[in-house]
């Protein structure tokens, strides 16, 4: 990753964590976070911005695996039952990773799981914030999904 933006990035998590001080809401950065991170922790490849269906891609055993990548900052003594942002499957991708991030909006966990068992969760009846808008529980995530990384205690 070019260092400058290493930069930035830092710069704008100290602004973002400032910003939640002064206001209790969020900056709305933590999905460019959470894309950067991935790519610095698993060295993916970030997909150029806007890129219909997937945000990174990495290569395999010789084969290109295009990542869907959602973030979420876990506050401390947050509520359970916290949701990512809409999984949409109208583009082609291969697995989606979910970047767990602390009250610093530094990567804690990534957890992988593949678009086939993303489906088959969303499918099942009853949530509307499920069913509709692709809005996957952070627990259910976890169950379906593996861990890539942890961060070292």
């Amino acid at each position: 990753m070019n260092p400058r933006v290493f930069e930035i990035l830092s710069e704008t998590k100290r602004l973002a964590q400032q910003y939640r001080r002064l206001t209790g809401k969020p900056l709305g950065v933590t999905g460019e976070v959470a894309e950067f991170e991935a790519a610095r922790l698993l060295g993916l490849d970030l997909a150029a911005a806007r890129e219909a269906g997937y945000d990174a891609t990495e290569q395999a055993q010789g084969i290109t695996r295009k990542l869907q990548i959602k973030g979420r900052c876990l506050l401390a003594g947050c509520k359970p039952g916290q949701r990512l942002g809409g999984i949409r499957f109208d583009h082609p991708w291969d697995a989606a990773l979910m970047l767990l991030l602390d009250e610093n909006l530094d990567a804690v966990e990534i957890y992988e799981a593949d678009r086939a068992s993303l489906e088959g969760a969303l499918a099942e009846p009853g949530s509307k914030a499920r069913n509709e808008r692709g809005a996957l529980a952070v627990s259910k995530f976890k169950q379906i999904g593996h861990v890539r990384w942890r961060k070292p205690v």
